[in-house]
């Protein structure tokens, strides 16, 4: 299952055509870390591993974010990926479970549109697959535990509050 979903992570690479010189970036080292990392999913296997997140839309011109608990950093919803999770099933299990939001692929499209290599924290380096999905433009209900802070955003707020990367993967996204 990891040399499928590894095969599948390095096809999309190969093809994608960055939007930026750091998603260009982005894209050299994780294809230089797919080549040598042994569980690129596992994030107890190595500290550098693949995640995924998701740039989550209403389809009224509003994305969705979250205020970090830990790094206090307004981002998308994302996280590790778990077991034999594909990295697509992955997004959508974080959107709902950091937001309360049932989300479904952006017409049924199951491929990244964005990477970002970035620190995560404690020592790990996040090779962070991005998806773009559709959620209802409903009020999120993010569950106890999570954080409270969560909105849905015009795209040019969501560009103020988040950091740079955020904002190439919209336009990815919009393009």
């Amino acid at each position: 299952m990891d040399d499928e979903r590894v095969a599948r992570v390095g096809a999309w690479l190969r093809d994608h055509e960055p939007r930026s010189f750091q998603e260009a970036r982005s894209r050299r080292l994780t294809l230089g870390y797919l080549g040598w990392l042994r569980r690129p999913f596992d994030e107890t296997a190595d500290p550098v591993h693949l995640t995924a997140s998701a740039i989550v839309l209403d389809g009224h011109g509003r994305t969705l974010l979250h205020r970090h608990k830990r790094l206090g950093l307004w981002l998308q919803p994302g996280g590790h990926v778990d077991g034999r999770e594909a990295p697509e099933d992955a997004a959508l299990r974080e959107v709902r479970e950091e937001t309360g939001l049932d989300a479904r692929h952006r017409g049924g499209y199951l491929r990244p549109v964005h990477i970002d290599v970035h620190e995560g924290g404690g020592g790990h380096l996040h090779l962070d697959l991005r998806y773009a999905v559709l959620a209802p433009p409903e009020p999120p209900r993010p569950p106890a535990g999570e954080s409270q802070a969560v909105r849905w955003l015009t795209y040019a707020r969501a560009e103020e509050l988040s950091d740079g990367s955020f904002a190439d993967a919209l336009g990815a996204v919009n393009h």
